[in-house]
């Protein structure tokens, strides 16, 4: 049985860790902002390949900054499993007498609060640069894909801690997982500029169908798919990396 005093003190938890590490929001925060200046003034005036002529590169560039920042802030959520194995928390959360589903919960929910907040300050900073948004139900849709993104990459996040030991390994994470799926996802140019073979991949990667879905809405037009098949596909995702997660985290051992 779901235990909602578990996953509230659990996301409590995250959100008290998240106001007091200020750093740690700067930090986010100033990836998705070199981007945007250096990228986007960058290229601004630039003519990129694939890209429609009554769109520029800055508009077509700021909901995929607003997807690495979710890629990044939700798998270092799910990771940070691996720190409270290191310090112990997890093996007292494990001994107490609720279920290891109202624990996943718990931590996802907590992971997602913080990455949609940092993926809204990355969308408010956008605003700074010139960035424009149809009308309020765009921004609306916006956060609902940004929500996917968050929860489909947590529970990625806690499949690969449920695997891992250690810290060691973080580094082959960051790597292998986290930038190939940023650089595939159609962030920074459009994915029609790719060779077909490579097309296949990026179109496996979750983040591809949440940056589209982002783009179709906040700037009220179609990319590379309608925004209701970005919807279907990436909420399937999300559901079957939440039950991955789930599953991974409580066959895993809290030591």
């Amino acid at each position: 049985m779901i235990n909602l005093t578990a996953i509230y003190v659990l996301w409590l938890r995250e959100m008290k860790r998240f106001m007091r590490a200020k750093s740690r929001v700067i930090g986010t925060l100033a990836m998705p902002l070199f981007f945007l200046v250096f990228l986007g003034f960058g290229f601004g005036n630039s003519s990129v390949a694939g890209l429609p002529e009554d769109i520029n590169y800055i508009s077509f560039l700021i909901p995929g900054v607003v997807g690495m920042s979710m890629l990044f802030t939700s798998m270092f959520a799910g990771i940070s499993v691996l720190w409270d194995r290191e310090f112990g928390f997890l093996k007292e959360i494990m001994v107490a007498p609720v279920n290891r589903i109202s624990i996943v919960i718990g931590r996802i929910a907590g992971g997602a609060t913080t990455s949609l907040i940092q993926g809204v300050l990355t969308l408010m900073i956008s605003f700074a640069v010139g960035f424009q948004v149809i009308d309020v139900l765009s921004i609306i849709g916006a956060l609902v894909f940004m929500a996917l993104i968050s929860t489909t990459f947590i529970g990625l996040g806690l499949v690969f801690a449920s695997r891992m030991k250690d810290m060691q390994g973080f580094n082959l994470v960051m790597n292998f997982v986290i930038f190939p799926t940023f650089f595939l996802s159609g962030a920074l140019f459009p994915l029609q500029n790719l060779p077909d073979y490579i097309k296949v991949v990026a179109y496996a990667d979750p983040l591809t169908y949440g940056i589209d879905g982002m783009r179709n809405v906040l700037l009220g037009r179609q990319f590379l798919f309608p925004v209701e098949y970005d919807f279907l596909f990436l909420a399937a995702f999300s559901v079957i990396m939440v039950f991955l997660g789930a599953y991974s985290f409580e066959k895993s051992e809290s030591v």
